[in-house]
């Protein structure tokens, strides 16, 4: 089995405790995760793109005083460049973390969260996620879910496609309906 395979469902401080001691490197474990944090940066920085027409679609949201909240699972430090390097930033009114409420996207705590932040009902959000985790945990949170075709997570789009209220290949179909 590939190491990449191996380590692909830990934690991050799991999966570099296993690559060190795997390969008995001299680095310490933080300074292992640190290498691989600043080499996802700079692929945030300089190299990731928002999908197509999602820059568009939260214009025309924005423009017609739609609230617009952010609920992740980044880490701040890999988030705030690929929003800076996209120009989406300004459209955010909030970026709510998981790490905030200390559960991942398979629960309905940071989309909770970020509707609080939002000052709007669960009820009242449209949540496009392009994980199954995500899905499950914006419908947990009682949010209408779309979800968005990525090439990450094609082998779950079956089970996107039967869990969302909507699936979209992408932003241009929001804008059509717009």
């Amino acid at each position: 089995m590939q190491t990449g395979l191996l380590v692909r469902g830990m934690f991050f401080k799991t999966a570099a405790e296993y690559t060190k001691s795997r390969y008995a490197l001299s680095e310490s474990v933080e300074e292992i995760m640190q290498t691989w944090l600043d080499m996802a940066r700079h692929e945030y920085e300089f190299n990731v793109r928002a999908k197509p027409c999602v820059r568009e679609y939260l214009g025309y949201l924005r423009k017609n005083n739609v609230r617009i909240g952010l609920a992740t699972s980044s880490d701040p430090y890999l988030l705030e460049p690929v929003l800076k390097n996209n120009g989406l930033h300004e459209y955010f009114d909030t970026v709510c973390y998981t790490s905030e409420v200390g559960k991942n996207k398979s629960f309905p705590d940071v989309y909770i969260k970020t509707a609080e932040r939002l000052e709007v009902k669960p009820n009242e959000c449209i949540v496009f996620e392009d994980i199954p985790e995500g899905i499950a945990g914006a419908e947990k949170a009682g949010m209408f879910t779309v979800a968005v075709y990525d090439r990450a997570s094609e082998k779950n789009s079956d089970y996107l496609r039967k869990k969302a209220k909507k699936y979209i290949l992408g932003f241009e179909e929001m804008m059509e309906e717009s």
